[in-house]
């Protein structure tokens, strides 16, 4: 493992320095290894890692490239952190997504146009008949999506994605009383609906507060009741 990461450093110091850009080709299996001063064996591994992590991308019968190494693109990788994440790590995530939500939310007061408005409040009246917790949660993550998007920041969207996804949102409701946890979600989204419309900044980011402070404090409590 060692050697393996020591490879990995070395492949992203080449990235970091300019000698492999965005989109290069890396050079074939044998010259890679010699210039690193590794074998063969550690350097798959750790090409095996990278692309994994989406910095590198293999094209099949073609190579390994570098990725467009873009922030969001980056990020996805970090989807699964977030799925499998429970208890306290879990809980921090929200306390990231508790600092930076609310403020995208009173940035999007001003951006929102009133075609996504008008979706906004559709979204939030299907999310009425939401037969299953899936589905209620693919609805309130639609809503939350909507809004964020509107400040026009793609890394910024997809950092928020990541901090609260879907599997992660499931569990939470279906742990909680799954009815009242639902009701609770829909009057919090009406909140920060009705500020929206009235183009209230600091009335939107104050609504998303107290909607994602909840969640995080159902998730502390379970923590402390947790055997």
């Amino acid at each position: 493992m060692a050697l393996t990461d020591e490879a990995m450093d070395k492949i992203k110091a080449m990235i970091v320095a300019g000698e492999l850009a965005p989109g290069a080709r890396l050079p074939k299996e044998e010259l890679l290894a010699s210039q690193l001063g590794l074998s063969r064996n550690p350097l798959r591994e750790a090409v095996r890692a990278l692309t994994a992590m989406r910095i590198l991308v293999a094209r099949q019968g073609d190579g390994t490239y570098v990725s467009s190494l873009e922030p969001q693109l980056l990020l996805e990788s970090l989807s699964f952190a977030s799925d499998v994440s429970q208890g306290h790590t879990a809980l921090q995530l929200f306390q990231i997504r508790r600092l930076l939500e609310p403020a995208a939310t009173g940035l999007a007061a001003t951006s929102l146009t009133p075609d996504d408005l008008r979706d906004l409040g559709d979204i939030l009246e299907r999310s009425t008949s939401s037969a299953t917790v899936e589905d209620f949660v693919a609805h309130d993550i639609a809503f939350h999506a909507r809004i964020v998007e509107a400040v026009g920041n793609p890394v910024l969207s997809m950092l928020l994605r990541v901090l609260s996804t879907s599997t992660q949102r499931v569990r939470i409701v279906r742990a909680s009383q799954a009815r009242r946890a639902v009701a609770h979600a829909y009057r919090d989204h009406q909140q920060i609906l009705g500020a929206l419309r009235s183009r209230d900044a600091l009335l939107a980011a104050s609504a998303a507060t107290v909607h994602i402070t909840a969640v995080e404090q159902w998730l502390a409590a379970s923590l402390t009741e947790a055997p």
